[in-house]
């Protein structure tokens, strides 16, 4: 088994995220702004969701921070990991962090693996890769971490290929890759998308356990598994953040209509879908970007694109009724 020393908490935040912005030109003078001056820090050892519908921003955000977004993507702002200044990084010096000290769980599992290479080779890649063990030993803690993931016969299971095994399996090894090298820091992409309910909370009852002492990022559309998983959530809306704060406190009294309208979508809450779609990242409007949505419209809504702003202890809203 790996030790990487004992679990120390930074006195800043491992994950610095300042002004970021992420743009794709399309044709002359029309441009996607996909991720639009996003702030977010996350201190070591915190579990953060960042939740919202699909296309606001949250997976293109989690590629920022891992340096794997398209060749044309536009990107502005900081991103600072520790002391290092990821943006400021060249492939190399990225390819030495990626694996060892920041990992992904990259969404759908059918495409996130390498369908040739046996599952244990890929679980044992990021420690043979940054020499943390010998090839030998790495096969034997992919074996060991399989037997973490709840594989009955780890052994056999590591001389299989990614087609052998269904869509809940994959997912687990999706999260052993990830774990194989202790990172500080977990990105989860829609770790349990596509599952049915049983396995889906076979596979968040892993993560909570071996997350318990590492830092994690979920990016979900799920409430129920960003409140199972996390101690803070931050609500994305078309590319940028409307609301954040402590999980209970957020899910107890939402503040924005936007985040009020995804809890009243629920299943538990009579399933009453937000009206209207979201703009698109080409095309967004003036003032607020929910406004077209919103039953608490005003002029000024419509006019002045509201700051997020703080409301009490550790919560802030975008949106003008608190400002």
């Amino acid at each position: 088994m790996i030790h990487n020393g004992d679990f120390q908490r930074p006195a800043g935040p491992l994950l610095s995220v300042t002004g970021l912005r992420v743009r794709f030109p399309t044709r002359p003078e029309e441009c996607v702004r996909a991720v639009d001056r996003v702030d977010l820090a996350i201190a070591c050892g915190e579990h953060v969701a960042l939740i919202g519908e699909s296309g606001c921003g949250k997976t293109v955000l989690g590629l920022a921070v891992m340096g794997l977004l398209p060749v044309n993507a536009k990107t502005r702002g900081e991103i600072r990991f520790r002391d290092c200044d990821l943006r400021a990084m060249d492939e190399p010096a990225l390819q030495r962090i990626r694996g060892k000290e920041i990992a992904m769980v990259m969404q759908n599992s059918a495409n996130s693996l390498n369908p040739v290479m046996k599952v244990g080779r890929q679980i044992a890649e990021p420690l043979r890769v940054h020499n943390i063990l010998p090839a030998t030993e790495a096969q034997d803690e992919a074996v060991r971490l399989l037997a973490a993931m709840g594989f009955a016969d780890p052994a056999q299971a590591a001389e299989r290929y990614p087609h052998e095994f269904s869509g809940g399996m994959r997912e687990r090894i999706l999260v052993a890759i990830a774990l194989s090298a202790r990172p500080d820091l977990v990105i989860a992409d829609e770790p349990t998308s596509g599952l049915d309910a049983v396995v889906k909370a076979q596979i968040l009852r892993l993560i909570k356990d071996q997350m318990a002492e590492r830092t994690l990022l979920l990016i979900t559309h799920d409430l129920g598994t960003a409140g199972y998983l996390c101690n803070r959530l931050v609500v994305m809306y078309a590319g940028e953040i409307v609301e954040e704060g402590p999980t209970d406190e957020l899910l107890a009294m939402p503040r924005h209509p936007y985040t009020q309208g995804l809890l009243a979508s629920l299943p538990s809450s009579g399933f009453h879908p937000i009206p209207g779609m979201s703009p698109s990242a080409a095309d967004l409007p003036a003032g607020c970007r929910f406004f077209p949505r919103c039953c608490c419209v005003k002029e000024q809504c419509r006019q002045n694109h509201p700051p997020l702003i703080p409301i009490g202890h550790n919560r802030k809203v975008r949106c003008h009724r608190y400002d």
